[in-house]
């Protein structure tokens, strides 16, 4: 998506950034507060760079995750995923997964994969509109000379009400969340587009991304 823009662009717009109290997990109010949860993933670490096979300059996985705390009164789990430093006035998503069944013990993972769409097979999870308005995963792709992106998963445990539509947008998502969240959990993985070269010119990194 971002790949072929020039890298004169990325750097005059390194200070334009969502931000990361426009995600979810920051915005949302939730007047009761929520407990938490523990999320974590086996390909990286929290605040740490999300492996290439995961993005758009890889194969462009969706990565495994973990969790385990699901409180017993919750009836479902919704994930989304931010891009907190796109260049945007609101966070790119980049995946809403909804309906997760609660796992028994309050442990449970997504497997690598499973949010993709490719090679004409659907994701093997109930999927919400990323901001290209797929239901699937879209995988980090931040302009080059943009600097490095935080993107971040944000895992909730809801209570009964009402339900979400078949394929939610975030909107549809933050109004179930202020009703209906629990408990949730926050993991950041980070990454950095290689740069072009610096004496590319610019006029020939215009022409390319035309």
């Amino acid at each position: 998506m971002f790949e072929k823009l020039p890298q004169a662009v990325g750097e005059a717009l390194g200070d334009v950034r969502a931000g990361l109290t426009q995600t979810l997990f920051h915005a949302v109010d939730l007047r009761q507060g929520t407990a938490r949860l523990s999320l974590g993933s086996l390909a990286f670490a929290d605040h740490a760079p999300i492996p290439e096979q995961y993005t758009a300059d890889g194969v462009g996985l969706s990565p495994p995750l973990h969790w385990s705390g699901v409180p017993a009164q919750a009836v479902e789990l919704a994930l989304i995923v931010e891009d907190a430093d796109s260049p945007t006035p609101q966070p790119l998503v980049h995946a809403i997964v909804h309906g997760l069944p609660v796992p028994p013990g309050g442990t449970g993972a997504l497997a690598e994969g499973v949010m993709d769409a490719a090679n004409g097979t659907d994701p093997q999870v109930p999927m919400g509109r990323n901001s290209l308005l797929m239901a699937r995963w879209l995988p980090p792709d931040p302009p080059p000379g943009h600097g490095v992106h935080r993107y971040v998963f944000q895992l909730w445990a809801l209570q009964a009400g009402e339900a979400l539509p078949d394929v939610p947008g975030r909107e549809a998502l933050a109004t179930a969340l202020a009703a209906r969240a629990l408990a949730s959990a926050c993991l950041i993985g980070t990454y950095e587009r290689p740069s072009t070269r610096i004496d590319e010119p610019l006029g020939a990194a215009v022409q390319a991304f035309a």
